[in-house]
């Protein structure tokens, strides 16, 4: 999806998202569903494609149109050097900057939306994301020792700042960037 200086999104690349969302309504309805979703490869493999579709949905709603399906999309957007140097101060930060793309992944861990992801949160994404492989005593071990790690202030979760602080060496910008135009 390329940007302009300006920090929108091309006309050519939203061109592209447009023949893409057409493409995925097969019934030609205006929205898509979450059926409609589950067509695009890349998170048909992920193992958390069902949670990052239901980013799709909020407040439970059962379709998402165009403006909807572009906004989720924006935060799955490569970062470009540019797009850092040339942000004004006064404008909103882009869906796509590290924040915005921590928020988005924090959320997928944050299944019941209080702010804070539990030991019982932690485990689930865990069981979605490692399958059969490893033993429930392991994925409990796990999850016991990344929320303890990142746990700062002994609450027993960790809350948005916690995860940010945790993930401080992680170069999100390339691993939260999923080429979806394909």
């Amino acid at each position: 999806m390329a940007v302009g200086r300006d920090g929108f999104v091309s006309q050519a690349s939203l061109l592209r998202l447009h023949h893409r969302f057409r493409a995925l309504d097969r019934n030609k309805k205006g929205y898509l569903s979450r059926m409609d979703l589950q067509q695009i490869g890349a998170l048909a493999v992920n193992p958390l494609g069902d949670r990052i579709i239901e980013s799709f949905f909020p407040d439970g709603s059962q379709r998402v149109d165009f403006p909807g399906f572009v906004r989720v999309l924006a935060h799955f957007r490569p970062v470009e050097d540019e797009d850092t140097e040339t942000q004004d101060p006064k404008k909103p930060e882009p869906l796509n900057s590290r924040r915005n793309k921590l928020h988005y992944a924090f959320q997928l861990y944050d299944l019941d939306r209080d702010g804070k992801i539990s030991r019982h949160e932690m485990l689930q994404v865990l069981r979605l994301m490692v399958g059969v492989q490893v033993t429930e005593e392991q994925l409990e071990n796990i999850a016991d020792r990344t929320v303890q790690e990142a746990d700062e202030d002994g609450d027993g979760a960790v809350s948005f700042v916690e995860f940010t602080k945790s993930l401080e060496k992680m170069d999100v910008e390339q691993k939260m960037s999923i080429r979806i135009l394909k």
